[in-house]
């Protein structure tokens, strides 16, 4: 039985095709820098800094110790061979020769070992954030999912348990358990969007270039569908607008923003949306003409869970920040940014999206 306290060797010497191609490519690049400058001036000693130079390469490109550690012993083998007198021999018998490279060995290993343990080190520091982000997004999901459940279930129990209740109150009931399975629906979709970008398997994002004009004008029809008490109103440019996106994804991101607008706002009741080409970009904004975001919220909007130390915005139940880092994730997938600020009669969110399908990769 393996200690899960130490890694295991398979995981500190990896053998990989792609790193032995590597270090033999540094090493060679340092055995020819080391053969101009030797003929630029043969008595400068060069060659020992260049190769610890190519050790610390090779460890910060490469995976494991066993590159760094095999370019240490070459580059010692290569400095001795190639570049110290007498040349194209081994001679380890000349007064300091022993002790001289005995050092360049134990610099380069040393520079190999502690390069390795950094990186190492940082890959453990990402996958506490991904720990971290992970718990933080479970919370978030577990405030957003308890609330209307709670809703769902004591509206269903009181149509169930008062047979004598009015036509209308049964329909306002059941009209509330629609929107908040509504709601619950919207959070799964956002969750699983969410899990989708940021899984290490997560398959590329399948992006085609499609006509921004339709994707915006379908998030505005299904918005008008499901919030018909806001006004809405469409800006689009004259000529067609190209963008290589997925369409489902940059259509949901569309529809939270609006979501967030209206149940966050407050006092919105109307919600401008725009496409326009910014050059090699193109530029979303879904504006509104809501109380605006609390200077105090706007530097942590996209994180994966806002907990307002302020008072309580929209209707005081359901926490935006799932729904925007959903968006910020989706938007940064696509090799896009995303921003948000206040005007003088309201918030607005503006996403851009690079044009040329090359820029987005």
């Amino acid at each position: 039985m393996s200690d899960s306290r130490h890694p295991p060797l398979s995981s500190l010497f990896p053998f990989s095709l792609k790193d032995l191609k590597t270090t033999l490519f540094i090493l060679a690049i340092a055995v020819g820098v080391c053969i101009l400058l030797q003929r630029l001036d043969p008595s400068a000693g060069f060659a020992m800094p260049v190769f610890v130079l190519a050790v610390l390469l090779t460890s910060l490109l490469t995976t494991g110790y066993v590159w760094g550690l095999l370019s240490a012993l070459l580059g010692v083998v290569a400095v001795n061979f190639f570049f110290t007198y007498p040349y194209w021999a081994f001679n380890l018998t000349i007064t300091g020769y022993p002790l001289s490279f005995l050092t360049f060995l134990g610099v380069s290993v040393i520079t190999s070992t502690l390069t390795t343990k950094t990186r190492q080190l940082d890959r453990l520091r990402m996958e506490n954030e991904k720990i971290k982000m992970r718990a933080d997004l479970l919370r978030s999901v577990s405030h957003d999912i308890r609330t209307p459940l709670t809703s769902i279930i004591g509206s269903t129990s009181a149509v169930l348990d008062n047979p004598e209740l009015s036509p209308e109150d049964r329909r306002t009931l059941l009209e509330d358990v629609k929107h908040e399975a509504q709601w619950l629906i919207r959070v799964v979709e956002n969750l699983l969007s969410i899990t989708r970008i940021g899984s290490d398997q997560a398959p590329e994002l399948s992006k085609q270039p499609e006509p921004a004009e339709e994707v915006l004008a379908e998030a505005a029809q299904k918005a008008r569908k499901r919030l018909p008490q806001i006004k809405f109103s469409v800006d689009v440019p004259e000529e067609l607008l190209m963008v290589p996106m997925d369409p489902i994804l940059i259509e949901q991101v569309l529809s939270n923003l609006i979501e967030n607008a209206v149940n966050h706002g407050v006092t919105t009741t109307a919600i401008h949306l725009s496409v326009q080409k910014d050059g090699d970009f193109a530029a979303f904004s879904v504006r509104d003409n809501g109380q605006g975001i609390a200077p105090a919220l706007l530097p942590h909007l996209f994180d994966y869970s806002i907990r307002h130390t302020l008072s309580p915005i929209g209707d005081g139940k359901r926490n935006m920040g799932l729904g925007l880092s959903v968006c910020s994730a989706v938007v940064k997938a696509h090799g896009g940014t995303l921003t948000a600020c206040n005007h003088e009669r309201g918030a607005e969110f503006i996403f851009r999206l690079p044009i040329s399908k090359e820029a987005s990769l």
